[in-house]
């Protein structure tokens, strides 16, 4: 899919165009998203097949339990890397891909433990062997290089929304509702950037329904429309020094429970939990330097039809999924990691001061080449 090519700044080094796939394994644990682009590292030329592949209950619950950098992360860290060598294998071989072989894989990995504040970010994921397997050059470990100078390291896609929506009217928002739900805020030039994350996604009302009732997720919202959220929960919870404190700013999936809404009924327990993540968010807007003409939705959150509705209610402006500007938000953040491995190849940055907090624009991630032979 050609979606065209802005134009270029008199400073930027036109860069042969790349095929890149990204891989993508979030914070929700559901499996790996994959996703080809064509890009030269500045600009998206082409957006090709993308692809999911569901995590067997085993790996998901072992992800579960290395959360925080527990137990045996060595063997949780082979098991993920070979699911994601396995999806590779099958992805190329499908039909969709063409026959395509990508230049370069951007291998995101699963997010562990990230503590900014004290210097680390914790993705596994053996971007070494994942290059062994596929024969494919990797780049991985994307984050680290902001943490160590100073920054978030999150949110990472930022310069792939930019380059993404060179065309739509600005400023705009971009709200990513994963396990934790960040923002993306993008002014009159592509370095005129804002993001951080604005508290809680959906990972604490999908834990919650899958303890209360036993699906993985709260459909559409059904359950949460059906309650009655608890406000003094609520405002209890935004009271949390983390949602006055100025960006850029980041969470770790863990920092936020479904403790305190235990003891309410499943659906008034959804709905409180579901309000909190729409009012956080709300609340982050505060800090975006102008309002956006439009919040466009990515992540899981776009197809929760009551927190959508919800975040109509409360954000002063449209707030429309992204398949609205003819994005995939299925697709996106694995597309980003994709962007970000060729941006490696050409020494571009992966991060900006607006958007992590680090010193200066920092290049990022790094290279494995598969073993000879």
């Amino acid at each position: 899919m050609s979606i065209g090519e802005p134009a270029r700044n008199s400073d930027e080094t036109v860069h042969r165009p790349l095929w890149a796939l990204g891989l993508m394994s979030g914070t929700s644990l559901d499996g790996i998203d994959l996703a080809l682009i064509r890009s030269d590292g500045v600009s998206v030329l082409e957006r090709g097949a993308v692809q999911f592949e569901s995590y067997s209950d085993g790996l998901r619950d072992a992800l579960r339990a290395v959360l925080g950098g527990n137990g045996d992360t060595n063997a949780v860290e082979r098991e993920l890397t070979i699911a994601h060598a396995a999806a590779v294998a099958r992805f190329l071989k499908d039909d969709q891909a063409g026959g395509l072989v990508p230049d370069i894989i951007g291998f995101h990995g699963h997010t562990i433990l990230h503590q900014p504040g004290e210097g680390r970010t914790w993705q596994i994921g053996d971007g070494q062997l994942l290059a062994d397997r596929t024969g494919v050059k990797v780049v991985g470990n994307m984050r680290g290089n902001d943490v160590a100078h100073g920054g978030q390291g999150a949110p990472i896609a930022p310069l792939y929304h930019a380059a993404l929506g060179w065309n739509l009217e600005r400023p705009f928002a971009v709200l990513n509702i994963g396990g934790v739900a960040n923002v993306t805020w993008i002014g009159l030039s592509d370095d005129n950037l804002m993001a951080f994350d604005t508290g809680p996604g959906g990972g604490q009302l999908d834990e919650w329904a899958e303890c209360e009732t036993g699906e993985r997720f709260d459909r559409d919202g059904a359950l949460a429309r059906s309650g009655v959220a608890n406000k003094e929960i609520v405002a209890g919870l935004l009271r949390n020094p983390y949602f006055s404190t100025l960006p850029p700013k980041s969470l770790d999936r863990i920092d936020f429970s479904i403790e305190p809404v235990k003891g309410q009924s499943p659906a008034d327990g959804a709905a409180t939990l579901l309000e909190f993540t729409c009012a956080a968010i709300a609340r982050a807007a505060d800090f975006l330097p102008e309002p956006p003409r439009q919040w466009l939705v990515t992540g899981g959150g776009r197809k929760n039809g009551f927190m959508m509705e919800r975040l109509g209610d409360l954000l002063a402006a449209p707030v429309n999924p992204v398949e609205m500007a003819g994005w995939d938000g299925d697709a996106l953040e694995a597309q980003a990691f994709a962007y970000l491995a060729v941006r490696n190849l050409y020494g571009l940055p992966l991060t900006l001061p607006g958007t992590t907090g680090v010193d200066r624009p920092r290049t990022g991630g790094k290279l494995f080449s598969p073993a000879p032979g």
